[in-house]
């Protein structure tokens, strides 16, 4: 049986490459990976492949480099890591049952052609300023590649380092673009690992001979040219005195392998990305590329980057598995929320949240805050979801619309007078003696204070809210059905949000042909209007951006 690169679970491989002063650039080492034609039994990560002589013998697996001997006969110390006769390595995935196979090349001809090519271009014409860090190229043809260029420190070699780069290659373009910040996040690891051994290495040889004195008195020595000559085949496991550096970096390539590909999944989407997808694929990339710059700064700024991701990143969306994992009193649904609060200040509360004004609670009970805020947030599309769980100190409404604090943490007048501000404080029920906890402990154990300086009714609208609380009344209907209810309503309001935008923001329309659309739409009453200009901000950058280029670039119907 043939494993080509299509065939592969992942599309992808990993190979570590370096620039030989009398070879030019050589692949070192490679790690691929590949599905078993039968279930493979239970192994231990990391074994050599010398050391399974049924996989060996009856599956062709043992590991020989797909050079010419010519090519093999040019090879040098630097050039190599291991030996034409050692078997390779190979882990095995005992949930998946992949196997991540490693030698100096790839198995297929195909493949070592691909290796080759993208080893050639990332050691010469294909590196960043500075010719040292991450880039990107390729083609459908030969693969794209995410190659990162670095230096090591050699007390011998010119320039008193070497070059090289380690790089992945893969069919599926979106893929690796896709996965570029997790992968430079993964491979700096690796490289700085090598750089920081290796550095050790060459600062005991210069305290023992230090070759920069050494160079110049024999600068005008004829020896000098054949020492260094001499010196150029260096091999990696010298550099860093690492005695098992292949096997460490099959572990870590086999790691980034199957981290890659259990991080991104396909899933069948039923037309177009919904705003909430898009919101969240945003969110991600920002996250991402926050946690590269931050990884990059020391001190300061990287741990308050982390602060701030613990308080804002958790339970952007209603998710029920999340909802599990609080322990303590807690709200499990909307329609328990609505029971222990009472319909009347359910109502008034989830026209708050619609309305986009600052819902905060006030508990000694985190859990607890976290649960309502999970539901509470399922109202909104996730583009207009700010939100921080529980805080010591006030935060203004443009941070989050949703907060949690202390019951100590004050609430400043102008927020307590506002009008789009609401506030539940929950204290404890003292007339509950029972230190059992009963089927609805949040009733039990809590007492509910909701107030607002607003004095607009509430009873009206939204018609979304509207509808939301007919389903929630009807006990016939199950939780699921309610929530699948909400989802198609939200989506229906978020169309609505876009033709306003279009109408509005794009086009520019004036003041009264925006009413007459509102009146079309079915959203002519004020508090519908409002909700629309709210869910307005939580629109993707993604549609926006769409929206803007077709205006710029003159995009027109064929009518037209």
């Amino acid at each position: 049986m043939k494993y080509g690169f299509q065939d592969l679970n992942m599309n992808a491989l990993v190979a570590l490459c370096h620039f030989c002063e009398l070879h030019g650039p050589r692949t070192l080492f490679c790690t691929e990976a590949l599905h078993p034609p039968s279930p493979s039994a239970p192994s231990q990560f990391g074994v050599a492949l010398g050391d399974r002589d049924g996989d060996r013998e009856g599956e062709g697996l043992t590991m020989r480099a797909s050079c010419t001997a010519t090519q093999r006969g040019e090879m040098c110390e630097g050039c190599r890591s291991l030996p034409a006769s050692h078997p390779g390595f190979v882990s095995i995935d005992d949930e998946t049952g992949i196997r991540f196979l490693s030698h100096q090349h790839p198995r297929q001809s195909q493949l070592f052609s691909v290796v080759r090519q993208a080893c050639v271009r990332s050691l010469s014409c294909e590196v960043c300023p500075g010719r040292e860090g991450p880039i990107f190229f390729g083609d459908e043809q030969h693969g794209f590649v995410f190659s990162h260029t670095f230096f090591i420190k050699d007390s011998l070699a010119r320039g008193f380092q070497r070059w090289y780069s380690i790089v992945m290659v893969a069919m599926d373009r979106i893929y690796l673009i896709n996965s570029w910040p997790f992968l430079l996040r993964h491979l700096r690891l690796t490289i700085q690992s090598l750089q920081s051994t290796a550095l050790k290495v060459f600062d005991s040889e210069q305290v023992v001979c230090p070759q920069r004195a050494a160079r110049i008195n024999s600068v005008f020595s004829p020896v000098f040219p054949h020492q260094r000559s001499g010196n150029a085949a260096r091999s990696l496991t010298s550099l860093t005195q690492h005695p098992h550096l292949w096997a460490s970096l099959h572990s870590s390539f086999s790691l980034l392998l199957k981290a890659c590909g259990s991080r991104l999944t396909e899933k069948l989407l039923e037309g177009a990305p919904t705003e909430d997808t898009l919101v969240l694929i945003e969110r991600q990339t920002e996250q991402e590329e926050e946690m590269n710059c931050g990884e990059g700064a020391e001190g300061g700024p990287k741990s308050k980057w982390h602060q701030n991701e613990t308080m804002t990143v958790p339970d952007i969306f209603f998710d029920q598995t999340k909802l599990e994992e609080i322990t303590g009193p807690k709200f499990r649904s909307l329609r328990h929320l609505r029971q222990v609060l009472g319909v009347a200040e359910f109502r008034h509360l989830a026209w708050h949240v619609l309305m986009g004004n600052q819902v905060i609670w006030r508990s000694t009970d985190p859990g607890l805050i976290q649960s309502a805020f999970i539901i509470l947030k399922s109202l909104l599309p996730v583009g207009c979801v700010r939100s921080i769980p529980y805080n010591g100190q006030y935060e203004e409404a443009y941070k989050c619309n949703f907060l949690g604090l202390s019951p100590d943490v004050p609430i400043p007048v102008h927020v307590s007078s506002s009008e789009f501000s609401v506030l539940v404080d929950v204290s404890s029920n003292r007339n509950r003696l029972s230190s059992v906890l009963s089927d609805d402990s949040v009733s039990s154990w809590f007492q509910f204070n909701i107030s607002s300086a607003n004095t607009q009714a509430t009873d009206r609208g939204p018609t979304l809210l509207n509808k939301l609380e007919v389903a929630l009344s009807n006990e016939n209907l199950s939780m699921d059905v309610v929530f699948h209810c909400l989802l198609c309503l939200k989506e229906e309001w978020m169309n609505k949000v876009k033709v306003l935008f279009k109408f509005s923001k794009v086009d520019g329309r004036g003041r009264e042909d925006t009413q007459k659309l509102l009146v079309l739409l079915g959203a002519g009453e004020e508090d519908n209007v409002r909700l629309l200009k709210f869910w307005m901000t939580g629109l993707s950058k993604t549609y926006k951006t769409h929206l803007m280029s077709a205006v710029r670039g003159g995009e027109r119907s064929p009518s037209q």
